[in-house]
């Protein structure tokens, strides 16, 4: 351990971040502060990452970054930390990674108020039937059949239905319950306590379709929730009612769901798709009754700022010899979308 009067330690750190990203998540005093922490190599495209990883002992990634498969740890015999700038890294850690004794970490506590924000703005768009009023002006429609829409809500003592109090899901329903909505959660992790601490009740996935006019979806990407709203979920939501969906495609039967939509007995604020980019011909494309944003919900200034920062801190932790606060463990990884 140094003296007192000697220089913190600066782990050799590969920045490995497209430079238009690494403005965002690293932007003046966070770049002054990991500059502070870490002796910094940056890297403008992933694939020149390579011929620094021999020197690394952190490396910070973002979308994108290969597979850290044996070829490419075997470069890197001095890595001791993974830092995602992102939430799931999935994509890119493999067990090879905790098998050489590699913590891994990540941002994902960043992004969860930048996606909250965007499904509170979704609930609002689908109470005031705003996609079918755009849709309408938009296609030439006449006045007076734009006008025509289904009846409008307003958030104060709406019925909203949470699936899965994740981070982003707690971040949600604070945004609604601050503007009157009376929210029902479903989700079998959570205790009686747990809910009553947020101010939601408890109640089925069923329960929750069945008696909710917005229903938000904020869970992860698990084998249990492939295709969490089929055909038959679907059908449970009443004549009206709104889906948002700012989480991933993954559950909800995207084919299904395009069926339903196509009655126009619900609508639905899609920022997620089984497809992306979503092909110029998709049939989500046309229909009225569906506001769609191109996977961007996580991409605030304020956003990308806190996930740089969560990188730095984390990255300051490990020098110091402290737990990470945002780990991934190898158990966690098998459950990751």
């Amino acid at each position: 351990m140094p003296g007192s009067g000697d220089a913190p330690r600066l782990p050799v750190t590969v920045v490995s971040v497209p430079p238009a990203l690494r403005g965002q998540f690293f932007p003046a005093e966070v770049g002054a502060r990991l500059a502070e922490v870490a002796d910094c190599v940056l890297v403008d495209d992933h694939a020149a990452a390579a011929q620094w990883l021999p020197r690394a002992e952190v490396l910070v990634t973002a979308w994108g970054f290969p597979r850290l498969d044996a070829g490419l740890l075997d470069l890197a015999p001095r890595l001791r930390l993974v830092a995602h700038t992102g939430a799931s890294v999935k994509p890119f850690v493999t067990d090879g990674v905790f098998d050489r004794g590699i913590a891994v970490t990540q941002a994902g506590q960043g992004m969860a108020r930048s996606v909250a924000e965007v499904a509170l703005a979704f609930t609002l768009a689908l109470l005031h039937r705003l996609p079918r009023f755009d849709h309408a002006l938009h296609a030439g429609a006449a006045w007076d059949a734009a006008e025509q829409a289904p009846p409008r809500d307003e958030i104060l003592g709406c019925p909203v239905g949470v699936v899965a109090a994740s981070r982003t899901g707690r971040a949600y329903v604070s945004l609604v319950r601050a503007l009157g909505a009376e929210v029902t959660l479903a989700d079998p992790t959570l205790s009686a306590s747990e809910a009553a601490a947020l101010g939601v009740r408890l109640a089925g996935l069923d329960e929750v379709l069945a008696g909710s006019r917005i229903v938000a979806l904020h869970a992860p990407v698990l084998p249990e929730t492939r295709h969490l709203l089929g055909a038959r979920e679907l059908a449970l939501l009443p004549d009206g009612a709104g889906l948002v969906n700012t989480a991933r495609s993954w559950l909800v039967d995207e084919a299904a769901l395009v069926a339903e939509l196509s009655t126009g007995r619900i609508d639905a604020a899609l920022d997620v798709f089984d497809d992306e980019p979503l092909p110029s011909g998709h049939p989500l494309r046309a229909l009225p009754n569906v506001l769609l944003t191109p996977h961007q919900a996580a991409g605030t200034v304020q956003g990308r700022r806190r996930q740089g920062a969560i990188v730095v801190e984390e990255i300051a932790r490990y020098a110091a010899g402290r737990p990470l606060a945002h780990a991934v463990t190898r158990q966690l990884l098998t459950r990751m979308g």
